[in-house]
């Protein structure tokens, strides 16, 4: 299997999102294979003991790569989606046929989900945000520990399955919101900087039904540094 990238580059699609040290490499090979695999940035283990190895892999090497699979099998033929950037095409939904919208919102949610899922997790994560997003938390949340606890609630009352999520809104103000199933906030003209999913497959083989552990737990994995370069861009943009 090549690392290397598709010709459309997936660095210049990360980059567009604003992350794009996130990950380095594809793990699909072939020239036209359309939407690709972000290499995972760090190994399977690598969140233990918050989230353990075997659920990283099945996650990643499973789910995220169904979702990418079958996003290139919707899509097939249509020229005009295929060559738009992961985070357009959720952003423009509209644009793709009624026909199969429904099973892109859920194989290109499910991606562009993921790639940010991963992103702002990391082996030596946890502990407070600094800078200008701790600054902007705290404005709009009054203090870090009332904005976990508004994250956290949005992820246990999230009926079955879906996201937790920090955004930066139209008016570039910072909301929690969730959202169900594969949905991105993209969809609403809101840039995600932190997510947790809140899928069973997520936690399950760890946590079983104790979806509040889970996410009591994720807080020691997110990679703060990730998260402030994405409110930096979203901020950023015109």
């Amino acid at each position: 299997m090549d690392n290397n990238l598709d010709r459309r580059g997936f660095v210049t699609k990360v980059s567009a999102f604003g992350v794009a040290s996130a990950f380095a490499g594809a793990a699909i090979a072939q020239e036209d294979a359309g939407f690709v695999l972000p290499k995972l940035p760090y190994a399977f283990d690598a969140l233990e003991p918050h989230i353990d190895a075997r659920t990283v892999e099945i996650h990643y090497d499973k789910h995220h790569r169904t979702y990418v699979s079958n996003l290139n099998k919707l899509l097939a033929g249509n020229k005009e989606l295929m060559k738009m950037e992961i985070h357009q095409l959720v952003g423009n939904i509209s644009k793709v046929p009624e026909t199969i919208r429904q099973g892109v919102i859920n194989n290109a949610g499910g991606n562009v989900n993921h790639i940010l899922y991963w992103d702002v997790m990391g082996p030596k994560g946890g502990g407070s945000p600094t800078g200008a997003i701790a600054k902007a938390i705290d404005q709009a949340f009054e203090s870090f520990d009332k904005f976990k606890e508004k994250v956290n609630q949005a992820g246990l009352t999230r009926f079955g399955s879906g996201w937790s999520w920090l955004v930066v809104d139209s008016t570039k103000k910072l909301q929690v919101i969730s959202t169900p199933n594969q949905d991105s906030p993209l969809m609403n003209g809101h840039t995600p900087i932190l997510g947790i999913d809140v899928w069973e497959h997520a936690y399950y083989l760890k946590y079983q039904n104790k979806r509040a552990d889970y996410l009591a737990a994720w807080w020691n994995l997110v990679n703060w540094k990730a998260v402030s370069d994405r409110f930096g861009a979203a901020i950023s943009k015109s």
